[in-house]
């Protein structure tokens, strides 16, 4: 009886021994081909159509792309994966990325989601850089026999803007297993700032440490563009370990960063106005470059005031000019209106009033005003009560009050009567006093003239 219990519970752990098994190498296969929780991104493979060189407008060519990314070289196992029909086969690649710069959970939405990372991949030229900054990476003519390969450029967008990455990558020739080379990412692809603060655009790069590219020498530049126009904010010559010579002042990188963990953020130590705008973030290494672009937007409120203050009495019959200013805000898009509180609590609209065009002060940022005109007889003030300046502004909704006054209405309140008879209890005593006062003078006056 007890041999055939123990022959049972051998049996029982015997199982529970080969489902034990069975599920390390399930889980060892799914962690091997996923890449540790790396995503399958879709991308957009784009390049000039074959035949068609020249102009300004070069037709394009684009077809549906896959990318199987792991953090470790790819093996066998790429036979297992099971990509889509209707995707190419020679557009489907399986990316090793040591770093794990495309594992980033921004790129990989929940699954069933319909919003997805925007991604594209294009061929790549490796090629000298043309900026003077940069000209040390490349002073030998000749082309390292390492550029002798497949190189393409990829470009992600993460979701709900939380990161915009940048990756070169090196295949060899007519293999559609690259490798992440070069990867220049930012957290911050959209920036809001309130004038006078501090602003910190993110960017930092990783080079692959067994590229012969690495320590080979490196360049970091940061532009600005708006509206088509651009300037050079910052360059930095990591070869040389010298900055080169820019008119922008209170921008600035941090060197020690830059060395230790490839942290080439832009700080802008006083934000203004006119640093709104795109900013470019370019990390050059010998024959390569990649580049992430940065939106800064500085947003400020607006600051209210009433004219006149405070206002006149109002009159039934009589119209009041009442005017609001709008003043120091950025960008210029606001919304102004006017609201009116009466005493019994109750609000209502007034409407815009008359809108003035907007004025740019020298600091960039805007001003606008509304005026109003304040008849008792067509808006119904009653008794009086809150004449309410609105700005509605994408920084924050800014509301500026002032009293209202209305005299001669025919119906007086409880409040009003009370203080009449107030009033008139005053009068009635002063009066009273008075009368007493002269009356005691008068009869000592003829008591003296009758006197012996």
């Amino acid at each position: 009886m007890k041999r055939n219990i123990i022959s049972t519970n051998r049996g029982k752990m015997s199982e529970l021994s080969t489902i034990y098994k069975l599920s390390i190498i399930a889980l060892t296969l799914f962690f091997g081909v996923s890449g540790s929780g790396c995503p399958v991104l879709e991308c957009w493979f784009v390049q000039e159509k074959p035949g068609q060189r020249g102009g300004f407008t070069a037709p394009m060519d684009q077809e549906k792309s896959l990318m199987f990314i792991t953090t470790e070289a790819y093996n066998e196992k790429t036979s297992e994966l099971h990509p889509p029909a209707d995707i190419n086969p020679s557009r489907i690649y399986y990316v090793t990325d040591p770093a794990g710069t495309f594992c980033s959970s921004a790129l990989n939405p929940p699954k069933g989601s319909v919003n997805k990372p925007k991604c594209e991949i294009n061929p790549f030229m490796p090629h000298a850089a043309m900026v003077r900054w940069a000209s040390a990476l490349t002073d030998s003519a000749q082309s390292p026999v390492y550029l002798q390969a497949d190189w393409f450029s990829v470009a992600v967008q993460g979701l709900d803007e939380q990161l915009t990455l940048s990756n070169i990558m090196r295949a060899p020739s007519a293999s559609k297993e690259p490798k992440v080379i070069l990867s220049v990412s930012s957290k911050t692809p959209v920036v809001r700032s309130r004038l006078g603060e501090q602003v910190l655009l993110d960017c930092g790069f990783w080079v692959d440490p067994s590229s012969p590219l690495h320590g080979a020498g490196f360049s970091i530049e940061w532009r600005y563009q708006f509206r088509g126009e651009g300037r050079m904010v910052i360059a930095y010559d990591g070869k040389n370990d010298r900055f080169a010579e820019t008119s922008e002042t209170g921008a600035d990188i941090d060197v020690t960063a830059l060395y230790e963990s490839g942290n080439s953020s832009l700080i802008i130590e006083e934000a203004q106005v006119r640093h709104s705008g795109t900013y470019i973030c370019t990390v050059y290494l010998p024959h390569l470059l990649v580049q992430v672009a940065v939106d800064l937007e500085i947003v400020e409120p607006p600051s209210l005031s009433i004219y006149p203050s405070p206002l006149p009495l109002l009159v039934p019959g009589q119209v009041v000019v009442a005017q609001c200013e709008a003043s120091g805000f950025a960008p210029h898009t606001l919304e102004l209106g006017w609201e009116f509180t009466g005493v019994d609590g109750k609000s209502r609209s007034l409407g815009q009033g008359s809108v003035t065009g907007h004025r740019q002060a020298s600091d960039g940022t805007f001003s606008q005003s509304t005026r109003l005109e304040l008849d008792s007889g067509k808006l119904k003030f009653g008794r009086g009560g809150e004449v309410i300046c609105v700005a509605k502004h994408e920084g924050e909704a800014r509301r500026a009050s002032a009293t209202l006054n209305v005299i001669g209405v025919s119906a007086p309140s409880i409040e009003d009567s009370m203080a009449m008879v107030a009033v008139a209890l005053v009068l009635y005593g002063v009066i009273k006093v008075l009368y007493w006062t002269f009356s005691s003078a008068g009869e000592f006056v003829q008591c003296d003239l009758y006197s012996p």
